[in-house]
């Protein structure tokens, strides 16, 4: 009776399509890493452009990002071989490495660390709702790429990439704060630089 009275278990449809695609990827990356090229390629064609995707937001800088696509799945190839399964999906793994990458190439671009890169005044617009939308990407992009470097990244990684703020602030080399106070100001400005054309991107206020 007991059994009976138990509630049907819920099924989280995003969490069964992830842990199918971890399952995917580490089957294609055991093959790989096994010597099949063909498992490369399929690789390729379903990581690849998220990494892309990334690397752009990221750098806002389409050639750049190109380059470090490359050297995220060359990095993803040279640990193929050693992958075993039940490790880190290889998105998320690979995710992570392109993260680093960007970074490393925005402070070799700057000459500088990170945080000492001035911030221009904060505006004060009403704050961003929805950041993320298939058909606002383009757009979004565009306006990513407008916002200081800091900014972006905080941005990208807390509120696409989903990171946690201590994830962060170990990325970057500085403080919970610090990220907050980027965020926050990064998504305010994202507000400022669509408010233009919010009516026709379908934001919300």
């Amino acid at each position: 009776m007991a059994d009976a009275a138990r509630p049907p278990r819920t099924v989280d449809p995003a969490a069964t399509a992830r842990a199918e695609a971890h399952s995917r990827d580490s089957a294609l990356m055991a093959r790989y890493g096994a010597g099949d090229a063909a498992a490369a390629r399929a690789l390729v064609a379903r990581l690849g452009p998220g990494v892309l995707a990334l690397a752009r937001q990221l750098t806002g800088d389409p050639a750049e990002a190109e380059d470090i696509t490359q050297e995220a799945m060359l990095r993803l190839w040279q640990i193929a071989p050693r992958w075993q399964a039940g490790q880190a999906a290889p998105a998320s793994w690979l995710h992570r490495v392109t993260v680093n990458l960007a970074i490393d190439r925005l402070r070799r671009r700057r000459g500088v660390a990170l945080d000492a890169i001035a911030e221009p005044p904060a505006p004060d617009p009403p704050p961003a709702e929805a950041l993320i939308d298939a058909d606002r990407a383009k757009a979004l992009e565009a306006a990513l790429a407008q916002l200081p470097e800091r900014q972006r990244i905080a941005v990208v990684l807390r509120h696409i990439e989903g990171y946690a703020n201590p994830e962060i602030a170990a990325l970057l080399d500085i403080g919970v704060e610090a990220v907050e106070s980027l965020t926050a100001r990064g998504k305010r400005r994202l507000a400022d630089l669509l408010a233009p054309r919010r009516d026709e991107l379908g934001y919300d206020r």
